[in-house]
């Protein structure tokens, strides 16, 4: 029985490599983004449908379209997310609101319309793309850092409920990567940081969820970061992260 796939913003970076990878292995796909992504494959079956996930009622949109194509996901990336970057008191509050819209209520909404499913047939997967701004305050880009911090400690919580049902819950924690996101969130890149590819990041993300891991950080200097600023006071954290990322 062939298997599907349900992978949101998947136009570009993450989403799309993650998107490129599934395809590559034979999996179906139903990819939600506002522009119509282009993945070089022909041997699986690729369904597509615009969805603002700004909107609060996307997830049941993208649900009953699922149910209207009798596509039942044995995966679903929850991937689509932005950020934005500056001094939250002189940026677009409404912009800001879309941002939680977007990387929490959309990550909640789908994976409550598609986890019961899961559940019921006692296997499937979910990958929740956070970020290693997930794991500290970030100022300049305070909405988003808590925007993934939410979708962690989400995506771990559901995972530990979930696991004796046979569904497997994974939180992706990238860092720097190609894509687009620097450029809309008009985000600087500290001077040392390591940046991954798209393609890397989608690998080891899907590597963790198979495994049975409930988050995965990318990289290996990302990786001693959190783990040496866990030993750190958070208040320093927080005024290093400032000097870092300081307009």
């Amino acid at each position: 029985m062939s298997q599907w796939a349900v992978v949101t913003g998947a136009s570009s970076g993450i989403g799309k490599a993650i998107a490129q990878q599934l395809a590559s292995e034979g999996m179906n796909l139903v990819l939600t983004s506002r522009r119509r992504p282009e993945l070089a494959s022909a041997s699986v079956q690729i369904e597509w449908i615009s969805l603002d996930l700004e909107q609060p009622d996307a997830p049941q949109r993208l649900f009953e379209f699922t149910q209207s194509n009798s596509i039942q996901p044995d995966l679903l990336v929850n991937n689509a997310g932005f950020g934005v970057y500056g001094e939250f008191r002189k940026m677009d509050l409404a912009r800001q609101l879309a941002m939680v819209q977007v990387n929490c209520a959309a990550v909640v909404g789908l994976t409550g319309v598609y986890l019961p499913g899961m559940v019921g047939r006692g296997k499937g997967d979910i990958l929740i793309v956070a970020s290693t701004a997930s794991f500290q305050a970030v100022p300049y880009q305070s909405t988003y850092a808590a925007t993934k911090a939410f979708d962690l400690i989400f995506a771990e919580g559901i995972a530990e409920e979930v696991a004796r049902f046979g569904v497997r819950v994974c939180a992706l924690c990238p860092g720097q990567t190609k894509s687009e996101f620097q450029e809309i969130a008009n985000e600087p890149i500290p001077k040392g940081m390591s940046i991954h590819s798209a393609e890397e990041v989608a690998r080891i993300g899907l590597e963790a969820l198979r495994s049975g891991k409930h988050h995965v950080i990318c990289g290996f200097s990302n990786r001693m970061g959190m783990e040496l600023q866990r030993l750190a006071p958070r208040r320093l954290v927080t005024k290093i992260s400032e000097r870092m990322f300081r307009p």
